[in-house]
């Protein structure tokens, strides 16, 4: 005969993951902040930005966006790597900038 399932067992544990998975999240997004140097901007200003980022349906912009943030991860992780994996595929980035190498019109 089979062993009947706790399923207040599985209950709390999925719980507890959630809970984890939460936490990672809300942990993610502060170091994000913090990378993008949006950490200097006041609450309001930051709450502001985000809710109007939010609340664009435009296409093209939120492209643009996507673009200037995968512009920003790879010149992050390239100025952390040895200078042999620098070279590896894709445009450089502009210096000192986060801007992809085509400009990045329509990015906050």
């Amino acid at each position: 005969m089979r062993k009947p399932r706790d399923y207040d067992a599985e209950l709390k544990a999925l719980e507890d993951k959630a809970r984890e998975l939460k936490a990672r999240k809300v942990q993610q997004l502060g170091e994000l902040v913090i990378a993008t140097g949006a950490d200097n901007l006041t609450a309001d200003e930051l709450a502001g930005a985000l809710v109007a980022l939010a609340e664009t349906k435009d296409p093209a912009k939120r492209e643009a966006w996507a673009k200037r943030g995968a512009a920003f991860f790879r010149s992050k992780s390239r100025r952390s790597a040895p200078a042999s994996d620098r070279d590896a595929g894709g445009a450089p980035a502009q210096p000192g900038s986060a801007l992809p190498p085509s400009g990045g019109a329509g990015a906050a």
